[in-house]
């Protein structure tokens, strides 16, 4: 997967490629589909939600520009596998899903891979976590119409956000930089995300 797939179109940050070498994408999808798990494509992960194909998730991920000593915040925890996938660069990962059943699901498996520094919530993710912030990177796994202000308002100086944009069905994929002199964005390309509900997102 990750040299056919990711390496092969493209993505050439080592320590992302290093990360996705040691998470078992199989274990963070259903036993049904887990001769599908390293597939170059989403999957249907319960309760309307899916876990994004591993190149789009590489892509997220080295488009955050992380050196490993980041704490990153993610809205929506989803399957858990891309917070896994940070975690494995960065010194804490603090993630958000409004889904209970998603919630829990994630939460005993992190604990059962050992993987503590990511930290969870159940909550509504376009509010933030702004006791825990600010934040040196932020990464939104649904695509909404805007950039939720609020995570903007929790990303630090400096600090890198990467989020869908767009509509219902499409968005793109869009980077943007907090700097001294205001925000910068940059448009990675099209994109398709499941969209990103609460009250700085869609409605249900």
């Amino acid at each position: 997967m990750v040299e056919n797939q990711i390496v092969a179109r493209g993505i050439q940050d080592p320590l992302v490629i290093q990360a996705m070498t040691q998470v078992p994408r199989h274990l963070f999808v259903s036993e049904a589909l887990v001769d599908s798990a390293y597939g170059d494509f989403p999957l249907p992960i319960g309760e309307g939600q899916t876990i994004s194909q591993p190149f789009i998730i590489a892509e997220m991920t080295q488009s955050l520009c992380l050196n490993g000593s980041e704490r990153v915040l993610e809205i929506g925890t989803g399957s858990g596998y891309q917070a896994a996938v940070l975690s494995r660069i960065v010194y804490k990962v603090y993630t958000i899903e409004r889904n209970h059943t998603l919630y829990l699901q994630t939460r005993r498996l992190f604990d059962r891979m050992k993987y503590h520094n990511i930290v969870t919530r159940y909550s509504d993710g376009t509010q933030g976590w702004k006791a825990e912030g600010p934040y040196d990177a932020i990464m939104v796994t649904a695509g909404g119409n805007q950039i939720p202000a609020p995570l903007v308002d929790q990303l630090d100086m400096g600090g890198r956000l990467v989020m869908p944009v767009g509509g219902h069905h499409s968005q793109e994929l869009i980077r943007l930089e907090k700097t001294k002199t205001g925000i910068k964005t940059t448009n990675l390309g099209g994109c398709r995300f499941v969209k990103l509900i609460g009250e700085h997102g869609w409605r249900e």
